[in-house]
């Protein structure tokens, strides 16, 4: 099966309800934690590792050579929140895991594939490994495979204390959506706008923050404080993300769907939702599940997907050479009894 097929099963939020998997206490001797869930991700959640295989064949040239240069020091600025890595694949003799990834990509590229040829391999949901991006090199720095602009912008509001941020990919300007279409993205806005105002007003903290077991260790205000951010289809600089969404939900795209994203934590994507999908209970459903008290403090177990972002979060949440807080205890994982709960979408 091919990483495009993949992506597609993975998500399923325009076909099914969104459940949310949450690890309840069991055993009345553990220690409860009352921070927010995207307080608890954004101090402890470290975001996932990602793999960059280049292939090539034989010495790169003195041009390919720089721009790996630059890719290196965009993974350099991750590098003290992730241990993602950086690997040159020989064609003349590649080991047999990249030999099967280079066939699977040939067989199943519309295009003629020019080396050297970059892919990036990376976490979606859960420990699946997928291909977020693969091209030529020459592509790789245009494209924004570690940082851009968005990127950036959402890194600061994340780290000035904004809960969620709703990303808002915006329908291919160039392409005549259908009218259901159209109408679906209108509805969207009011849908974000709306829910804005109503959690505004009736959201609220947990109780019990700053007790044992609930400290905060960062001096980022905590605040409930959302916002959007949106993403235009013709921004060259964003073509990563734009690219990886849009092959999250391919049917939306093509219909001229707007996509939401909601991010919170270290950048850690909830998940990609068409503009046909969401609706007014959906992002209060959401919102109150990110709002609310971490119940589950196990990452592998919590819906989502970390972006690519060249961001050393430890520093700036923390300071340099400080560390970030531990983790809940093993004795208190092995005492969480796992629940299943569906957020109502909210048709």
């Amino acid at each position: 099966m091919n990483d495009r097929v993949t992506l597609q099963k993975i998500t399923s939020v325009a076909k099914v309800l969104i459940a949310v998997s949450v690890f309840l206490m069991s055993d009345s001797t553990a220690v409860a934690c009352n921070i927010p869930v995207f307080r608890y991700a954004l101090e402890r959640w470290q975001p996932d590792s990602c793999e960059l295989i280049l292939f090539h064949r034989g010495p790169l040239t003195e041009n390919q050579q720089k721009m790996l240069k630059q890719l290196k020091l965009q993974q350099m600025e991750r590098s003290g929140d992730t241990s993602s890595s950086l690997t040159l694949s020989d064609l003349a003799s590649p080991a047999p895991a990249h030999a099967n990834l280079w066939s699977s990509l040939r067989t199943t590229s519309d295009q003629k594939i020019m080396e050297p040829y970059l892919v990036v391999r990376m976490k979606l949901g859960k420990g699946r490994l997928v291909n977020g991006w693969h091209g030529p090199l020459s592509d790789a720095i245009e494209v924004g495979i570690l940082d851009s602009p968005m990127r950036s912008e959402l890194a600061k509001r994340l780290l000035s204390g904004h809960s969620v941020v709703w990303v808002v990919i915006r329908a291919d300007t160039k392409t005549e959506p259908l009218p259901a279409s159209q109408a679906f993205n209108v509805k969207a806005d009011n849908a974000l706008e709306s829910s804005f105002s109503w959690l505004s007003t009736n959201l609220e903290l947990p109780e019990g923050i700053g007790l044992p077991g609930s400290e905060l260790h960062s001096e980022i205000p905590l605040l409930l404080k959302f916002s959007t951010l949106e993403i235009s289809r013709e921004d060259v600089k964003e073509s990563f993300l734009i690219n990886l969404f849009s092959e999250l939900q391919p049917e939306a795209t093509q219909r001229g769907e707007d996509l939401v994203v909601p991010v919170f934590g270290r950048g850690r994507a909830l998940e990609v939702i068409p503009a046909s999908v969401l609706t007014i209970s959906l992002v209060k459903d959401l919102t109150v599940f990110l709002s609310g008290a971490c119940s589950c403090q196990v990452k592998e177990q919590n819906p989502g997907f970390d972006l690519l972002m060249s961001v050393d979060w430890n520093t700036k949440l923390f300071g340099k050479g400080n560390a970030p807080p531990p983790l809940r205890s093993d004795r208190d994982r092995l005492n969480q009894k796992p629940e299943l709960l569906t957020i109502p979408s909210g048709n």
